[in-house]
């Protein structure tokens, strides 16, 4: 038995809820540095408040992907996570902008992003699970497609509040603009709304059907032989060891060499990684198989793809999270020449960096159903690797640009990257995953996302400060550059999957 084709309209419906996830994810992009740094922080200390982001989604998605896997209620398998994770987040969209200090909303944005995590997570593996492996392409993408305009919309809602609405984009010290505050709002809503049309106007495969599917029986799972616990046993506890070794040294070295506090955000979370995996070599020695154990045994025996693709993940990531942090201090510094957050100069350049966001967001929405059949006529490793190629020159470019509208070019570079980014690596990873563990694996393939965004917080912060004289618009090029070694990698990815373009009818 063969998974049935779906019309393009279903694909739509199972996708919907990704424009209001993608609504409240750019609200939070657009918006946090600015309520950041209105409500007191330093321009090299924004990047350390942005940990909460990275973090909460490295510890949310792996656990909500198991836990999915095995989920079956009257809603479904996926579907109860959507629902609950757009409830929470669109409280916390509601209560962010009305944060009184910079530590209330430095938590507020950890509530948030772990909501969105729990949202946004399923949705991955609900591709794998309803489509079959040539029309997971065009369900990516039509997941980029909903993500580009809701990213659109929720990246201008500030400009379109203070310029169309007449709402005010300034306000006393300390306090957060109305335009910002009412954007947020809006941004509930429709975060709640969208989400809650997915899960009325979708369905999912029961357990036992998709047992069924012959993508499922043809995976072979081996008997786990004694020989083969002790192995996996030896594994965990090597892996450890290294770890809490590699992780106690690189604590030291910031100690040693009096180097800034963030840096022991990376070499402690090494060090407490290496303890998990000692932990879950003595439970599976004493009690065997639990989810804790399975958790991090598959850690360790990643498919070839997945592993692949993980650099690639890094680095392109790596430089979406430069971009997010610091293109509002490297517009307003570098392109209009302030940083003073009170004066009408900062918070129009603040204002334009929401319309460039939308702008390349708009880009991917509207390219987003081009990667499929640009993939289908050369390859998606090449496809991947032009779209990275042209958004690391975008970043790059915004250096050389002295006028505001140019900067829509840059961002346009950006946006076809962003649309491949979101749809061809899931595509290329899907059909390499076993289809019982596939909301797990995609939830683990987050770590991929979320390690480079730690890296990046850890990180820019200091070479800002510390080799870049506090301008942040050299974090825009590290970021540029490393988004076109993400491309070059993209090429050593092993894909064999076919792809099928579907018509819209």
């Amino acid at each position: 038995m063969k998974k049935r084709h779906l019309s393009f309209w279903e694909i739509w419906n199972m996708s919907f809820g990704f424009l209001g996830i993608q609504f409240g994810f750019a609200l939070q992009n657009a918006n946090t540095s600015r309520i950041f740094e209105t409500l007191g922080a330093n321009v090299d200390d924004i990047p350390i408040l942005w940990i909460a982001a990275p973090v909460t989604g490295l510890v949310v998605q792996p656990i909500i992907g198991y836990f999915s896997d095995r989920t079956w209620t009257r809603l479904g398998r996926r579907r109860p996570y959507f629902l609950v994770g757009a409830l929470l987040a669109s409280l916390a969209l509601c209560v962010m902008p009305n944060s009184p200090t910079l530590w209330v909303a430095a938590g507020m944005l950890w509530i948030m992003d772990a909501s969105i995590n729990v949202a946004m997570e399923p949705f991955r593996a609900f591709v794998g699970d309803n489509l079959p492996s040539d029309q997971r392409t065009l369900g990516f993408a039509m997941q980029s497609f909903f993500i580009g305009i809701g990213a659109v919309v929720g990246s201008m809602m500030p400009y379109v509040f203070t310029n169309w609405l007449g709402i005010s984009n300034t306000a006393p010290e300390g306090i957060i603009p109305d335009s910002v505050k009412w954007s947020f709002y809006v941004g509930a809503v429709v975060f709640f709304s969208a989400v809650l049309w997915t899960v009325l106007r979708s369905r999912e495969y029961s357990p036992e059907e998709l047992e069924s599917f012959e993508e499922n029986k043809a995976v072979a799972v081996p008997e786990e032989t004694p020989e083969e616990h002790q192995k996996r046993i030896r594994k965990l506890r090597l892996y450890g060891q290294f770890m809490l070794v590699t992780g106690a040294l690189a604590t030291a070295l910031p100690v040693y060499l009096g180097l800034k506090k963030e840096l022991y955000i990376l070499t402690i979370g090494i060090f407490l990684v290496g303890f998990l995996f000692i932990l879950a070599a003595m439970q599976r020695r004493s009690k065997g198989r639990t989810g804790f154990v399975v958790i991090m045994t598959d850690l360790l025996y990643m498919p070839p793809t997945m592993k692949q693709l993980a650099y690639v993940q890094f680095f392109s990531w790596f430089a979406l999270f430069s971009m997010w942090i610091y293109t509002t201090q490297a517009v307003t510094g570098h392109v209009y020449g302030t940083r003073d957050t009170t004066s009408q100069l900062y918070n129009d350049g603040a204002d334009w960096v929401t319309v460039l966001f939308a702008i390349y967001n708009g880009v991917a929405a509207l390219v987003a159903f081009l990667l499929p059949v640009m993939a289908k006529k050369t390859s998606r490793k090449f496809t991947h690797f032009m779209a990275l190629a042209l958004g690391g020159f975008g970043l790059i470019s915004v250096y050389f640009i002295s006028s505001p509208a140019m900067l829509i070019l840059s961002m346009a570079g950006v946006g076809v990257a962003w649309a491949s980014i979101l749809s061809v690596p899931y595509a290329m990873l899907a059909g390499a995953l076993p289809p019982k563990k596939m909301g797990y694996y995609m939830g683990v393939f987050n770590f991929f996302i979320v390690i480079p965004q730690m890296v990046a917080a850890t990180i820019l912060g200091f070479l800002v400060s510390s080799f870049f004289d506090g301008q942040p618009i050299y974090a825009l090029i590290v970021g540029g550059v490393s988004m076109i070694l993400s491309g070059l990698l993209t090429l050593r990815v092993d894909d064999r999957a076919t792809i099928r373009v579907e018509e819209v009818g």
